[in-house]
Protein backbone atom coordinates (compact mmCIF):
# COMPACT_ATOMS: atom_id res chain seq x y z
CA UNK A 1 0.00 0.00 0.00
CA UNK A 2 1.37 3.53 -0.98
CA UNK A 3 2.10 5.43 2.19
CA UNK A 4 -0.30 8.04 3.62
CA UNK A 5 1.68 11.16 2.32
CA UNK A 6 2.12 9.81 -0.93
CA UNK A 7 -1.85 9.46 -1.47
CA UNK A 8 -2.31 13.13 0.04
CA UNK A 9 0.43 14.18 -2.65
CA UNK A 10 -1.17 12.25 -5.34
CA UNK A 11 -4.80 14.42 -4.28
CA UNK A 12 -3.05 17.62 -4.61
CA UNK A 13 -1.53 16.13 -7.87
CA UNK A 14 -4.82 15.74 -9.38
CA UNK A 15 -6.31 18.81 -7.86
CA UNK A 16 -3.99 20.67 -9.35
CA UNK A 17 -4.29 18.84 -12.63
CA UNK A 18 -8.01 19.29 -12.48
CA UNK A 19 -7.10 24.00 -11.60
CA UNK A 20 -5.02 23.72 -14.42
CA UNK A 21 -7.27 22.20 -17.08
CA UNK A 22 -10.16 24.23 -16.05
CA UNK A 23 -9.11 27.43 -13.94
CA UNK A 24 -6.39 27.95 -16.36
CA UNK A 25 -8.80 28.04 -18.97
CA UNK A 26 -10.51 30.79 -17.59
CA UNK A 27 -7.62 32.25 -16.84
CA UNK A 28 -6.61 32.18 -20.66
CA UNK A 29 -9.75 33.47 -21.37
CA UNK A 30 -9.52 36.62 -19.82
CA UNK A 31 -5.99 37.04 -21.24
CA UNK A 32 -8.05 36.69 -24.93
CA UNK A 33 -10.62 39.09 -23.52
CA UNK A 34 -7.54 41.76 -23.37
CA UNK A 35 -5.82 41.06 -26.52
CA UNK A 36 -9.69 40.57 -28.56
CA UNK A 37 -9.28 43.00 -31.63
CA UNK A 38 -11.06 43.14 -35.19
CA UNK A 39 -14.25 43.42 -36.64
CA UNK A 40 -15.65 40.39 -34.41
CA UNK A 41 -13.94 41.80 -31.52
CA UNK A 42 -17.87 42.58 -29.10
CA UNK A 43 -18.42 38.92 -30.48
CA UNK A 44 -15.00 37.09 -29.24
CA UNK A 45 -15.24 39.14 -25.30
CA UNK A 46 -19.41 37.58 -25.64
CA UNK A 47 -18.39 34.10 -26.68
CA UNK A 48 -15.86 34.11 -23.69
CA UNK A 49 -17.58 35.49 -20.97
CA UNK A 50 -20.96 33.15 -22.13
CA UNK A 51 -17.94 30.07 -21.66
CA UNK A 52 -16.73 31.24 -18.80
CA UNK A 53 -19.63 32.32 -16.49
CA UNK A 54 -21.20 29.26 -15.51
CA UNK A 55 -18.58 27.86 -13.73
CA UNK A 56 -15.47 30.21 -13.23
CA UNK A 57 -16.26 30.35 -9.50
CA UNK A 58 -16.35 26.46 -9.47
CA UNK A 59 -13.47 26.29 -10.96
CA UNK A 60 -11.53 27.59 -7.61
CA UNK A 61 -12.48 24.26 -5.38
CA UNK A 62 -9.58 22.96 -6.77
CA UNK A 63 -6.81 25.07 -5.81
CA UNK A 64 -8.69 25.41 -2.71
CA UNK A 65 -8.25 21.71 -1.91
CA UNK A 66 -5.06 21.75 -2.79
CA UNK A 67 -4.02 24.30 0.10
CA UNK A 68 -6.20 22.57 2.49
CA UNK A 69 -3.99 19.35 1.74
CA UNK A 70 -1.08 21.11 2.11
CA UNK A 71 -1.52 23.09 5.53
CA UNK A 72 -3.76 19.54 7.07
CA UNK A 73 -1.16 17.39 5.63
CA UNK A 74 1.98 19.25 5.44
CA UNK A 75 2.10 22.16 7.65
CA UNK A 76 6.11 22.79 7.67
CA UNK A 77 5.89 22.98 3.82
CA UNK A 78 3.22 25.25 3.95
CA UNK A 79 4.54 27.55 6.42
CA UNK A 80 7.77 27.86 4.62
CA UNK A 81 5.89 28.72 1.37
CA UNK A 82 3.54 30.38 2.78
CA UNK A 83 5.96 32.74 4.78
CA UNK A 84 9.02 33.39 2.18
CA UNK A 85 6.69 34.09 -0.72
CA UNK A 86 3.91 35.60 0.92
CA UNK A 87 4.67 38.73 -1.24
CA UNK A 88 3.98 36.63 -4.70
CA UNK A 89 1.05 35.12 -2.59
CA UNK A 90 -0.53 37.85 -1.71
CA UNK A 91 -0.49 39.44 -5.08
CA UNK A 92 -1.56 35.89 -6.47
CA UNK A 93 -4.51 36.36 -4.43
CA UNK A 94 -5.49 39.77 -5.09
CA UNK A 95 -5.35 39.12 -8.93
CA UNK A 96 -7.59 36.26 -8.18
CA UNK A 97 -10.36 38.33 -6.33
CA UNK A 98 -10.21 41.09 -8.47
CA UNK A 99 -10.34 39.27 -11.57
CA UNK A 100 -13.46 37.58 -10.18
CA UNK A 101 -14.86 40.65 -9.01
CA UNK A 102 -14.71 42.45 -12.06
CA UNK A 103 -15.78 39.86 -14.02
CA UNK A 104 -19.25 39.56 -11.84
CA UNK A 105 -19.63 43.74 -12.22
CA UNK A 106 -18.99 43.66 -15.67
CA UNK A 107 -21.89 41.31 -16.16
CA UNK A 108 -23.99 42.97 -14.01
CA UNK A 109 -23.18 46.42 -14.49
CA UNK A 110 -26.07 48.37 -15.92
CA UNK A 111 -24.94 52.23 -15.48
CA UNK A 112 -24.30 54.02 -18.26
CA UNK A 113 -20.40 55.52 -19.74
CA UNK A 114 -16.94 53.85 -19.00
CA UNK A 115 -17.78 51.84 -16.11
CA UNK A 116 -17.98 48.26 -18.24
CA UNK A 117 -15.08 48.89 -20.15
CA UNK A 118 -13.04 49.59 -16.99
CA UNK A 119 -14.26 46.32 -15.25
CA UNK A 120 -13.44 44.56 -18.14
CA UNK A 121 -10.31 46.37 -18.76
CA UNK A 122 -9.42 44.88 -14.76
CA UNK A 123 -10.72 41.63 -15.27
CA UNK A 124 -8.60 41.17 -18.40
CA UNK A 125 -5.18 42.29 -16.42
CA UNK A 126 -5.85 40.15 -13.44
CA UNK A 127 -6.35 37.41 -16.26
CA UNK A 128 -3.02 37.88 -17.12
CA UNK A 129 -0.99 38.70 -13.92
CA UNK A 130 -2.44 35.67 -12.14
CA UNK A 131 -1.48 32.96 -13.96
CA UNK A 132 2.07 34.18 -14.17
CA UNK A 133 2.07 34.78 -10.72
CA UNK A 134 0.68 31.07 -10.03
CA UNK A 135 4.19 30.15 -12.51
CA UNK A 136 6.27 32.12 -10.36
CA UNK A 137 5.71 30.22 -6.88
CA UNK A 138 6.18 26.71 -9.11
CA UNK A 139 9.24 27.78 -9.66
CA UNK A 140 10.18 29.28 -6.95
CA UNK A 141 9.77 26.37 -5.31
CA UNK A 142 11.07 24.12 -7.40
CA UNK A 143 14.38 26.48 -7.98
CA UNK A 144 15.49 25.64 -4.23
CA UNK A 145 16.08 29.69 -3.68
CA UNK A 146 13.40 29.75 -0.89
CA UNK A 147 14.37 29.52 2.49
CA UNK A 148 13.08 30.04 6.41
CA UNK A 149 12.93 33.71 7.83
CA UNK A 150 16.50 34.40 8.94
CA UNK A 151 18.36 32.35 6.08
CA UNK A 152 18.11 35.64 4.07
CA UNK A 153 19.04 39.37 4.13
CA UNK A 154 15.73 41.02 4.76
CA UNK A 155 15.45 42.46 1.17
CA UNK A 156 15.99 39.28 0.01
CA UNK A 157 13.42 37.44 2.09
CA UNK A 158 10.77 39.41 0.57
CA UNK A 159 11.82 39.42 -2.98
CA UNK A 160 13.34 35.30 -3.10
CA UNK A 161 11.04 34.72 -6.44
CA UNK A 162 12.05 37.67 -8.45
CA UNK A 163 14.45 35.88 -10.38
CA UNK A 164 14.77 34.93 -13.98
CA UNK A 165 13.92 31.44 -13.83
CA UNK A 166 10.60 31.83 -11.61
CA UNK A 167 9.15 34.45 -13.94
CA UNK A 168 10.16 32.29 -17.23
CA UNK A 169 7.78 29.51 -15.14
CA UNK A 170 5.20 31.99 -14.97
CA UNK A 171 5.20 33.29 -19.06
CA UNK A 172 5.21 29.53 -19.73
CA UNK A 173 2.05 28.78 -17.16
CA UNK A 174 0.39 31.66 -19.37
CA UNK A 175 1.28 30.29 -22.54
CA UNK A 176 -0.46 26.76 -21.78
CA UNK A 177 -3.38 28.52 -20.04
CA UNK A 178 -3.73 30.44 -23.39
CA UNK A 179 -3.72 27.90 -25.71
CA UNK A 180 -6.40 26.06 -23.95
CA UNK A 181 -8.73 28.52 -23.14
CA UNK A 182 -8.06 29.30 -27.10
CA UNK A 183 -8.78 25.45 -27.90
CA UNK A 184 -11.51 24.89 -25.71
CA UNK A 185 -12.93 27.94 -27.37
CA UNK A 186 -13.64 26.49 -30.76
CA UNK A 187 -15.96 24.40 -29.50
CA UNK A 188 -18.18 27.32 -27.32
CA UNK A 189 -19.57 27.92 -30.81
CA UNK A 190 -21.00 27.41 -33.85
CA UNK A 191 -19.80 30.46 -35.56
CA UNK A 192 -17.17 29.51 -37.96
CA UNK A 193 -15.98 33.11 -37.99
CA UNK A 194 -15.09 32.92 -34.40
CA UNK A 195 -13.91 29.37 -34.48
CA UNK A 196 -11.28 30.83 -37.02
CA UNK A 197 -10.26 33.31 -34.56
CA UNK A 198 -9.51 31.59 -31.97
CA UNK A 199 -7.89 28.45 -33.94
CA UNK A 200 -5.16 30.88 -35.09
CA UNK A 201 -4.90 31.95 -31.68
CA UNK A 202 -4.08 28.29 -30.53
CA UNK A 203 -1.95 27.68 -33.26
CA UNK A 204 0.29 30.69 -32.48
CA UNK A 205 0.07 29.26 -29.00
CA UNK A 206 1.23 26.51 -29.56
CA UNK A 207 4.39 27.72 -31.08
CA UNK A 208 5.00 30.35 -28.29
CA UNK A 209 4.65 27.87 -25.47
CA UNK A 210 7.41 25.33 -27.33
CA UNK A 211 9.73 28.68 -27.50
CA UNK A 212 8.94 29.57 -24.25
CA UNK A 213 9.53 26.03 -22.56
CA UNK A 214 12.77 26.07 -24.11
CA UNK A 215 13.64 28.90 -21.98
CA UNK A 216 12.96 27.54 -19.11
CA UNK A 217 14.81 24.45 -19.76
CA UNK A 218 17.74 26.43 -20.33
CA UNK A 219 17.20 28.87 -17.49
CA UNK A 220 17.30 25.60 -15.53
CA UNK A 221 20.91 24.85 -15.97
CA UNK A 222 21.76 27.36 -13.48
CA UNK A 223 18.54 27.99 -11.66
CA UNK A 224 17.06 24.89 -11.62
CA UNK A 225 19.81 21.83 -12.01
CA UNK A 226 18.11 19.02 -9.84
CA UNK A 227 14.96 19.65 -11.90
CA UNK A 228 17.30 19.63 -14.67
CA UNK A 229 18.74 17.16 -14.57
CA UNK A 230 15.56 14.76 -13.71
CA UNK A 231 13.74 15.75 -16.72
CA UNK A 232 16.82 14.82 -18.42
CA UNK A 233 18.60 11.67 -17.62
CA UNK A 234 15.55 9.82 -15.82
CA UNK A 235 14.43 6.91 -16.90
CA UNK A 236 11.15 8.27 -17.71
CA UNK A 237 12.24 11.55 -19.34
CA UNK A 238 12.33 10.46 -22.76
CA UNK A 239 9.32 8.70 -22.97
CA UNK A 240 7.47 11.87 -21.51
CA UNK A 241 9.10 14.24 -23.49
CA UNK A 242 8.18 12.24 -26.62
CA UNK A 243 4.43 12.04 -25.55
CA UNK A 244 4.54 15.53 -24.89
CA UNK A 245 5.75 16.16 -28.22
CA UNK A 246 3.45 14.24 -30.02
CA UNK A 247 0.25 15.71 -28.36
CA UNK A 248 1.67 19.02 -29.51
CA UNK A 249 2.17 17.88 -32.66
CA UNK A 250 -1.22 16.39 -32.26
CA UNK A 251 -3.20 19.16 -31.28
CA UNK A 252 -1.28 21.37 -34.43
CA UNK A 253 -2.62 19.10 -36.67
CA UNK A 254 -6.17 18.62 -35.16
CA UNK A 255 -6.28 22.43 -35.11
CA UNK A 256 -5.26 22.46 -39.23
CA UNK A 257 -7.87 20.06 -40.18
CA UNK A 258 -10.54 21.99 -38.04
CA UNK A 259 -11.40 18.36 -35.68
CA UNK A 260 -11.58 20.50 -32.74
CA UNK A 261 -12.62 18.09 -29.81
CA UNK A 262 -9.42 16.07 -31.06
CA UNK A 263 -7.71 19.51 -30.42
CA UNK A 264 -9.20 19.60 -27.69
CA UNK A 265 -8.38 16.24 -26.22
CA UNK A 266 -4.60 16.88 -27.24
CA UNK A 267 -4.15 19.96 -25.87
CA UNK A 268 -5.32 18.78 -22.27
CA UNK A 269 -3.19 15.86 -22.79
CA UNK A 270 -0.19 17.43 -23.57
CA UNK A 271 -0.83 20.17 -20.24
CA UNK A 272 -0.91 17.22 -17.80
CA UNK A 273 2.09 15.47 -18.91
CA UNK A 274 4.08 18.90 -18.57
CA UNK A 275 2.40 19.36 -15.69
CA UNK A 276 2.89 15.79 -14.40
CA UNK A 277 6.62 15.71 -15.74
CA UNK A 278 7.03 18.64 -13.41
CA UNK A 279 5.88 16.92 -10.67
CA UNK A 280 8.32 13.54 -11.25
CA UNK A 281 11.16 15.78 -11.49
CA UNK A 282 10.34 17.48 -7.69
CA UNK A 283 9.32 14.42 -6.14
CA UNK A 284 9.91 13.67 -3.52
CA UNK A 285 10.33 17.17 -2.68
CA UNK A 286 7.57 19.76 -1.65
CA UNK A 287 10.15 22.64 -1.13
CA UNK A 288 13.92 21.91 -2.66
CA UNK A 289 16.40 21.50 -1.33
CA UNK A 290 15.09 20.04 2.15
CA UNK A 291 10.85 19.69 2.49
CA UNK A 292 9.98 16.13 1.00
CA UNK A 293 6.47 14.44 1.25
CA UNK A 294 8.23 12.37 4.22
CA UNK A 295 9.89 14.73 6.31
CA UNK A 296 6.87 17.38 6.28
CA UNK A 297 4.34 15.31 6.57
CA UNK A 298 1.66 15.58 9.73
CA UNK A 299 0.83 12.87 12.01
CA UNK A 300 -0.54 9.62 10.48
CA UNK A 301 -3.44 10.10 12.43
CA UNK A 302 -4.53 13.51 11.15
CA UNK A 303 -3.52 12.45 7.69
CA UNK A 304 -6.02 9.08 8.21
CA UNK A 305 -8.22 11.76 9.17
CA UNK A 306 -8.04 14.08 6.33
CA UNK A 307 -8.02 11.22 3.30
CA UNK A 308 -11.85 9.78 5.23
CA UNK A 309 -12.70 13.47 4.97
CA UNK A 310 -11.53 13.75 1.07
CA UNK A 311 -13.17 10.60 0.48
CA UNK A 312 -16.97 11.94 1.91
CA UNK A 313 -16.38 15.06 0.29
CA UNK A 314 -15.63 13.52 -3.50
CA UNK A 315 -19.07 11.48 -3.06
CA UNK A 316 -20.67 15.31 -3.08
CA UNK A 317 -18.21 16.79 -4.88
CA UNK A 318 -18.58 14.90 -8.08
CA UNK A 319 -21.46 14.20 -8.78
CA UNK A 320 -22.03 17.54 -8.32
CA UNK A 321 -19.91 18.64 -10.66
CA UNK A 322 -20.96 16.76 -13.02
CA UNK A 323 -24.03 17.99 -13.26
CA UNK A 324 -22.83 21.69 -12.99
CA UNK A 325 -20.94 20.83 -16.54
CA UNK A 326 -23.73 18.81 -17.78
CA UNK A 327 -26.43 22.09 -17.37
CA UNK A 328 -23.74 24.47 -18.86
CA UNK A 329 -21.70 22.61 -21.37
CA UNK A 330 -23.55 20.28 -22.94
CA UNK A 331 -23.82 20.10 -26.72
CA UNK A 332 -26.97 22.40 -26.86
CA UNK A 333 -25.05 25.35 -25.11
CA UNK A 334 -23.18 26.86 -27.95
CA UNK A 335 -23.12 30.49 -28.22
CA UNK A 336 -25.30 31.52 -31.24
CA UNK A 337 -23.54 33.07 -34.73
CA UNK A 338 -22.73 36.30 -34.11
CA UNK A 339 -21.00 38.77 -36.86
CA UNK A 340 -20.56 41.85 -34.49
Amino acid sequence: MPSLELLLGGVMLVSLTFYVLLAGADYGGGFWDLLASGPRAKGQRELIAKAIAPIWEANHVWLILVVVVLFTAFPQAYALISTSLHVALLLLLLGIVLRGSAFIFRTNDTTRGQAKWQWGRIFAIASLVTPILLGVVVGAVSSGSIRAPGEHETLAYFFTWAAPFPFAVGLFALALFALLAAVYLTLETDNAELQDDFRLRAIMCEILAAVVGLVVFLLSQEHAPAIRERLANSWWALPLQIATALAALGTLAALWMRRFPLARFCAAGQVVLILWGWALAQYPYLVRPVLTIHNSAAPQATMRALLWALAAGVVLLFPSYWYLFHVFKGSTQKSPVRHG
